[in-house]
């Protein structure tokens, strides 16, 4: 765990996964994302709502993450959030990397905004390719979703993302508050790689009330802003790439962050 959020989140009681899952799987939400000065995050974490546990496995409070992201040749999923379509989707292979515990996900959007995540496990081992079960399951959420377009071709790797998380629960609202340091993304094309420095991205999950998590970080003048780690590190990776949606975070938040 980074120490800018270490002494913040020390004294908090810990929450496991199973029990964390029961009070708030959220599988179907709404996510606000923040960007957040590794500064000034240990002064805001001292302000979490009273109870707000953290996810601990074993001895372990934060955890490595890599997600490879899969797009058609003509990157139907990146343009569809580039041009900001209703009907949109992501295809990933998320690795605990810590566990070796890797599962492919397929997000699409549902009611309101809200986002719907379906997963089934997927081996490690193939987590830079969507084997044949793993693409019919994928074809199978897109085609119930109603997007035809997605599973026609082939699902190609484009973008891989790594970085630490610290998950937080919240009673109040029985949300989650995930904390995601040292972010790298790398092109699948290229290798090329960008890290995000001396920031954390500070995502809440809820149902449709705002966290406390958003309300303190609101009072303290930070705004939820688009930035989703595919959209946002393929744009910044690939700058000929449409990027209305990350325009302003790429130009204003991003350009002395990324090296």
């Amino acid at each position: 765990m980074t120490t800018a959020i270490l002494g913040a989140l020390d004294a908090l009681a810990p929450i496991d996964l199973d029990e964390l899952n029961a009070l708030a799987a959220l599988q179907t939400r709404i996510d606000r994302k923040y960007l957040v000065p590794l500064v000034a995050l240990d002064g805001l974490l001292q302000e979490l709502e009273p109870g707000a546990r953290i996810l601990q496995i074993g001895a372990d409070r934060d955890f490595a993450y890599e997600s490879v992201y899969f797009d058609t040749p003509d990157l139907t999923s990146y343009l569809g959030a580039a041009r900001r379509r209703r009907r949109r989707y992501k295809v990933r292979t998320r690795t605990y990397v810590d566990s070796a515990e890797c599962w492919v996900e397929v997000k699409t959007r549902g009611s309101r905004g809200s986002t719907v995540k379906t997963r089934q496990e997927h081996d490690p081992d193939a987590r830079e390719r969507l084997t044949t079960d793993a693409r019919r399951f994928a074809d199978g959420v897109l085609d119930d979703a109603h997007l035809p377009e997605a599973v026609d071709g082939p699902l190609a790797p484009t973008l891989v993302s790594r970085y630490r998380r610290t998950t937080l629960y919240l009673p109040g609202t029985q949300s989650r508050t995930t904390l995601d340091t040292d972010l790298v993304w790398t092109a699948a094309d290229t290798g090329e790689e960008l890290a995000l420095r001396g920031f954390a991205v500070v995502e809440t999950k809820t149902g449709s009330t705002p966290s406390s998590t958003d309300r303190l970080l609101w009072r303290h003048g930070y705004r939820p802003l688009r930035m989703s780690k595919y959209g946002t590190g393929m744009a910044a990776l690939h700058p000929e790439l449409p990027a209305a949606p990350w325009r302003r975070v790429l130009d204003r938040h991003l350009t002395l962050a990324l090296h």
